[in-house]
């Protein structure tokens, strides 16, 4: 299986960090082979921008998506996005390897989704889906969590964590054809000793060297949410990448 890690933590020495670490050695103990993004060391860009293309089509006046749209019929992706597109079409497996901030992406990977997961290339306006772009692959958020589980929960304060993740995991995977597989998640990371620490570590590991036989999450399928205007696509050669 070919792997691709996604890490966006600024903090070398952080626990996202040494989780980043363990998902690599995990995996290659496992067999696999292994490609990462370290956004933070890399100096990735978050912000999009007209310097996104390459060969615009319209230098006076940016419309994202219609340029996007250019840039992957043309191929002519400015070369970060464009590298990291390659990593998501050579890969099987997308992790996304980052702490839970205001319930949600750290902005330099939301960045990176805004500016990667491109218009005509990971989906269209009829390609989302069951017929998004990278249909095929699976993602799996691991995720360093401040609070403990207990805060997570139906009914407690911050409600359920599958509605917390439902943006991200059905808004953002899903909808460019990802299958998700449940997260992994370190609870209450600031607050834990050392030994809780070292058994997600454990965990997180055991998990990655068996990932190949896990079932994912339920889809969010067109067939069974059908789009009342009729327009998403069940073509399954539709936006194929790979």
């Amino acid at each position: 299986m070919k792997a691709f890690i996604v890490h966006a933590h600024h903090e070398p020495t952080s626990y996202t960090a040494a989780l980043f670490q363990t998902a690599q050695a995990a995996l290659r103990e496992g067999g696999h082979e292994v490609r990462t993004s370290d956004l933070y060391a890399m100096g990735f860009n978050p912000v999009a921008g007209m310097h996104d293309f390459a060969q615009p089509e319209d230098r006076a006046t940016l419309h994202f998506q219609k340029e996007q749209h250019h840039a992957a019929e043309t191929r002519t992706f400015a070369a970060d996005v464009a590298a990291e597109q390659e990593k998501l079409a050579w890969a099987d497996l997308v992790i996304f390897q980052f702490p839970l901030w205001w319930f949600g992406l750290p902005g330099i990977l939301k960045g990176w989704c805004d500016r990667v997961l491109a218009y005509g290339w990971a989906y269209g306006r009829s390609e989302r889906f069951d017929s998004g772009g990278l249909r095929g692959r699976r993602a799996l958020l691991a995720i360093s969590v401040g609070a403990p589980e207990a805060r997570y929960q139906e009914g407690a304060i911050f409600g359920a964590i599958d509605r917390v993740l439902y943006p991200i995991q059905v808004g953002i995977l899903n909808y460019v054809g990802l299958e998700v597989l449940p997260p992994f998640l370190a609870w209450g990371v600031p607050r834990v000793d050392d030994a809780t620490r070292q058994a997600y570590l454990t965990r997180y590991a055991a998990r990655l060297r068996g990932i190949e036989h896990e079932t994912p999450l339920p889809f969010h399928s067109a067939t069974l949410f059908p789009d009342p205007l009729g327009q998403t696509s069940l073509d399954p050669t539709a936006l194929r990448r790979g």
